[in-house]
């Protein structure tokens, strides 16, 4: 039980619990705690984690039909419903409980909610044994001939292809959909790209990875060679305007066989339902693929080597900032991804925020075992802060630390769970980007000054809610050289929270963001169509 210091840093602490161990919960008041956090319960639903939430109700008795009016609601005699009402946007289902005997059981990879009657919470019911008796695993539905038809098809669409590429999404989180996803890749022997939300369900030292696919911001050749493929499986892939880069993908559905949970598309033509998992979908699919070593031959002739982006000797011309020695220059996005390149491992789950975080993350070149989680989808600033808390007890159980790239705007608005990790133990390495602005609303409202930050004092900050309690090593990095010596430091004391603020300069941002946000401000100005 983890006592947070708000609702919403809750929730998304939930959010990153059910990341690292496949489900979470969060108990809220009602009203005032469960409004708070449904900002957090709408994207679990958006990024498809299951996370129930669980409200404090109105007394059984008012349920019956008073017409009081009660605290933490908004005033209206009788009607107690509202939350409810605004959680059924967001959750896959719901239930009132107003006596001890009512249960409910979710099969969807969806957030649930709970609302309980607070004069209910102590009483004993014949049920409810302690412990708790375990309800059956409800798989996704299989209907036998669906699924069969549809491994089939799928399996007689890539045999007939020319150009076949894989292409591995977010759905994949889970660790048994990412190994029936690699016993496709090497049954068939296809090259495979990753989507950029979905980093981490392909190892990145296989011979058959491309790299990632993100538009126009692809890695060398990656945007080719799936644009130019004739057939692509599309493996848990979810296109939004930001995994697309403002719609920028040309994927024709007519090359596309799209298997998602429960249902698979072929080539833009039948969709199969009641496939099940894709877990199993997948498996199947394996043990009906021939090896064809021909396409990923091919374009690896075609395609520059693969090189990580942080192993160059140098940083890039246009982002170098002094003349003097390269360790007095002073910091930048480039070469704080360098640094944390060199700082991350197999047992290395790295977090990074929407904004400039992402993008530097984006670069880094993950070592077999390490793990990469973003919120893309739903995008919401601010996440990453309490992600990183839930995230991290999920993680430290299995000796894995997380290192969280988070922006300074994202950081202020939810900097309070800080406090919540030193309290709990949670252990992440937190590396900070000190800009003093949301360099992404500037990128894509082409707005110079536009949102700038009062900017803190992000280690006294720390150390004030540390306030002698907890473990607690903070370090603030100027240099290339600071940022090193920091990282060593804090990867040396793994059992405490470690909070390394890296200065740079407002305009210092990675070019794929600057053609992200000249994407999305395209996506967003459309003209209305009529």
């Amino acid at each position: 039980m983890i006592w947070n210091c708000s609702e919403l840093g809750a929730g998304y602490a939930a959010d990153g619990f059910a990341r690292g161990r496949g489900v979470g919960a969060v108990i809220t008041t009602l009203g005032v705690g469960g409004l708070s956090a449904l900002n957090a319960c709408a994207g679990c639903y958006s990024e498809d984690l299951p996370v129930l939430f669980i409200n404090g109700g109105v007394n059984s008795n008012d349920m019956a039909g008073s017409q009081h009016v009660l605290h933490h609601t908004v005033g209206r005699p009788g009607d107690y419903g509202q939350q409810l009402r605004a959680y059924k946007e967001f959750t896959c289902a719901q239930a009132v409980v107003q006596h001890t005997s009512q249960a409910q059981r979710q099969r969807e990879s969806k957030p649930g909610y709970i609302e309980v009657c607070c004069n209910l919470s102590g009483l004993k019911h014949p049920s409810l044994s302690d412990p708790p008796a375990p309800l059956p695993d409800v798989a996704l539905p299989v209907d036998g001939p669906s699924f069969s038809a549809a491994v089939a098809a799928a399996a007689a669409a890539l045999q007939g292809a020319a150009k076949p590429v894989l292409l591995a999404g977010p759905r994949l989180r889970a660790a048994r959909r990412r190994a029936a996803f690699v016993r496709v890749a090497e049954a068939s022997g296809l090259p495979v790209a990753v989507t950029a939300d979905g980093r981490g369900a392909f190892p990145e030292d296989h011979k058959q990875l491309l790299g990632t696919y993100w538009g126009g911001i692809s890695g060398p050749g990656v945007n080719e060679a799936v644009a130019s493929a004739d057939v692509v499986v599309s493996c848990g892939v979810v296109n939004t305007d930001y995994s697309t880069l403002g719609h920028s993908h040309k994927l024709l559905p007519e090359k596309v066989i799209d298997v998602q949970p429960g249902c698979v598309t072929v080539k833009g033509g039948p969709t199969y339902s009641c496939t099940g998992d894709v877990e199993g979908f997948l498996s199947a699919l394996a043990g009906e693929l021939q090896p064809n070593p021909n396409p990923l031959k091919t374009l690896h002739r075609m395609q520059p080597p693969r090189t990580p982006p942080y192993a160059a000797a140098e940083e890039p011309a246009e982002t170098a900032e002094s003349a003097v020695g390269p360790e007095e220059q002073l910091l930048t996005v480039w070469t704080l991804g360098r640094e944390v390149q060199e700082h991350i491992g197999a047992k290395t789950v790295v977090l990074a925020e929407t904004g400039e975080a992402t993008f530097t993350a984006m670069k880094l070149q993950l070592p077999p075992g390490c793990l990469m989680e973003v919120q893309m989808r739903y995008g919401s600033i601010g996440w990453s802060v309490g992600a990183t808390l839930g995230l991290s007890l999920a993680a430290q159980s299995e000796g894995r630390r997380v290192v969280s790239l988070i922006g300074d705007g994202s950081f202020q608005m939810t900097a309070v769970e800080l406090s919540t990790m030193l309290r709990f133990g949670a252990a992440p390495i937190i590396v900070l980007l000190n800009n003093g602005t949301y360099v992404i609303e500037e990128e894509i409202h082409h707005g110079e000054g536009y949102n700038d930050l009062q900017v803190w004092d992000y280690v006294a900050l720390a150390r004030a809610m540390h306030n002698g309690r907890g473990r607690l090593r903070v370090a603030t990095a100027s240099t290339p050289s600071q940022l090193r010596d920091a990282l060593r430091d804090a990867a040396g004391s793994p059992d405490e929270l470690a909070l390394i603020e890296c200065r740079l300069r407002p305009d210092d941002c990675s070019v794929e963001l600057l053609e992200f946000g000249a994407r999305v401000a395209a996506a967003n100005s459309r003209p209305p169509a009529a």
